[in-house]
């Protein structure tokens, strides 16, 4: 008896266990089902459908006038599918035909059993659609984008590029790449547990959505004249590099950009220059092939530096029209003798003759009139010592004297424009800045950001200060600069009819010694109340290489062109 109620005892409490795991089951269930089911729904038809990426199209680049700067090309990306192929040979001879890519990789890509396998990006619209035509299972055509750029290497340092990914690598392309690139899209497909595509579950797809444009403040009609006058000055003295600016003085718009030799912005990575290229040096001398020596950097001005410091000289009150210096064609400060590019001297002059004949000796008396600390202030207030701010990326920064380190030498060298570096956008800025009322404004490109419709979608605003130096030096500065170009050293710069004003330079390259130099010039018109100025910077010229003789003419030609084009009219 006893036996037989333990065996009671045991059977009930087996199945009062089968019955709470049973509960437990059924709870666990209901909970998958009810609360975990949509997870588990999204798990399960993820392992039945592939997902292949389409790129939106890129936001154009426009000029100021609407021409297309920066546009796209529809290409293809070709892939293939392993599970889906039903004729390995077929898709074999086809991929290579129409994509041109290395049979064996085809052949391994094909073999491969993989979710899916990349053959060929970039594939030109017309191979894309005749393979798409053939209808072999397993291969598949996307429609795809590929940035194309319909000037070639115009404003190649300018631009940048976007990269395979159709991402933003140098230039504009990398500062408005939040700007341009739009949101990608998808093509979904459903397949079975071998990867087969289901017939009676389309593909679904998910549109891309396009980028905003960016116009700009360049003309393209200024921006190829200059490029022209460029690549002339380039073969000619046969040098180094030429490198143009094109700017409103009063707002900082830049209407052209030259760095040349420019490079082709299609066919970014082919390398233009006469280096032997090495799987060693191959970024470097690409880095420096894209490189905009008129952002990233410094060089010593020279004497186009004579108007900041004629101008600190005016606005501390030191210097008036009656003074008069005496140049023997050199001057001995502390142990040096500084000479004068007239080397047998400029004898007495004022202060407008002065600058007019570029004299050294007469500016490291107006320097020391100045004074250091006076001088690194003024320098500071036309922002030497900081970037511009410019929409362009790599820019770099002046290398200046600390206070403490400016000897008698130190600032009469800094009075003309040697012992220290700036780029060549700060200097472009600092002299807009004296001959435009005192307003230090912001260079930049961007101009306006539109969508596909042409509609405006967000003005690009830029930083201006006002009352840098007074109105009435500026006045001053471009009554003594327009006598440069039509009496003194900037003389082949004059155009009759016009009133330019300007002033060249010609800085001796480090080492001293080297015979290697950069002629400048830069000028603005009209002087009393200028509209547009321009820089030319010509590095290392071969022959002669002041900037009055082989510069100062060039920015003559580009004026002779321009000025018409901006309506700029002649004085009656």
């Amino acid at each position: 008896m006893f036996f037989h109620s333990y065996n009671r005892r045991k059977t009930a409490g087996i199945l009062v266990f089968l019955l709470c795991l049973m509960l437990v089951c059924i709870c666990r269930l209901g909970y998958l089902m009810l609360y975990k089911g949509e997870y588990y729904t999204d798990i399960a038809d993820a392992l039945h459908e592939r997902e292949r990426e389409v790129k939106a199209p890129r936001g154009k680049i426009l000029d100021r006038n609407g021409n297309v700067l920066a546009d796209n090309q529809i290409v293809c990306q070709v892939s293939v599918v392993h599970s889906q192929i039903e004729d390995e040979a077929a898709a074999v001879e086809a991929l290579v035909r129409y994509t041109g890519a290395d049979e064996a990789k085809i052949r391994k890509s094909v073999e491969k059993n993989s979710s899916r396998e990349i053959i060929k990006k970039n594939l030109d619209k017309e191979s894309g659609e005749k393979l798409e035509a053939l209808g072999i299972k397993g291969i598949k055509v996307d429609w795809d984008y590929k940035r194309y750029y319909p000037y070639g290497s115009l404003l190649s340092k300018v631009m940048g590029f976007a990269g395979s990914d159709n991402q933003g690598v140098l230039g504009l392309e990398v500062t408005y790449d939040d700007v341009l690139k739009g949101i990608n899209g998808s093509v979904n497909e459903v397949t079975d547990a071998k990867g087969n595509e289901l017939s009676e579950s389309p593909e679904t797809i998910t549109e891309s959505i396009p980028g905003n444009n960016l116009v700009t403040t360049i003309d393209i009609n200024i921006q190829k004249y200059a490029e022209r006058t460029a690549d002339k000055i380039l073969e000619e003295k046969n040098a180094k590099r030429v490198s143009i600016i094109v700017m409103n003085p009063k707002n900082g718009e830049i209407y052209a950009m030259v760095d040349a030799p420019e490079y082709d912005l299609n066919n970014p990575y082919e390398y233009i220059g006469n280096d032997a290229i090495t799987s060693e040096n191959e970024t470097e001398l690409l880095n420096r092939m894209w490189r905009n020596y008129l952002i990233s950097d410094t060089y010593e001005p020279g004497s186009i530096c004579k108007i900041i410091t004629a101008s600190a000289a005016i606005e501390k009150g030191v210097v008036s029209d009656s003074d008069m210096f005496y140049c023997p064609g050199y001057r001995i400060v502390e142990d040096r003798r500084i000479r004068c590019h007239k080397t047998t001297g400029h004898g007495s002059e004022t202060f407008e003759q002065a600058l007019m004949n570029s004299c050294n000796p007469a500016f490291m008396d107006i320097g020391s009139r100045v004074g250091a600390e006076y001088m690194l202030t003024y320098y500071e207030q036309l922002g030497l010592y900081s970037k511009t701010g410019i929409d362009l990326p790599g820019e770099g920064n002046s290398i200046m004297h600390k206070l403490q380190d400016i000897g008698e030498v130190e600032l009469a060298t800094m009075s003309f424009g040697q012992s220290f570096q700036i780029t060549p956008i700060q200097f472009v800025t600092a002299i807009a800045t004296v001959i435009n009322g005192g307003s230090r404004i912001t260079p930049h490109i961007g101009m306006e950001i539109t969508d596909n419709c042409g509609n405006i979608v967000m003005d690009c605003q830029y930083k201006a200060e006002n009352g840098i130096i007074s109105p009435e030096t500026s006045e001053k500065m471009r009554q003594m600069l327009e006598k440069v170009v039509s009496e003194g050293g900037g003389n082949k710069a004059y155009i009759e009819g016009y009133r330019i004003g300007g002033k060249t330079a010609t800085s001796e390259k480090f080492p001293r010694g080297t015979g290697k130099y950069i002629a400048s010039f830069m000028g603005f018109a009209p002087a009393d109340d200028p509209q547009v100025m321009a820089m030319i910077l010509i590095d290392e010229p071969e022959g002669a290489y002041y900037g009055g003789v082989i510069a100062a003419p060039v920015i003559k030609d580009l004026f002779l062109n321009i000025l018409p084009y901006l309506n700029i009219p002649a004085v009656q």
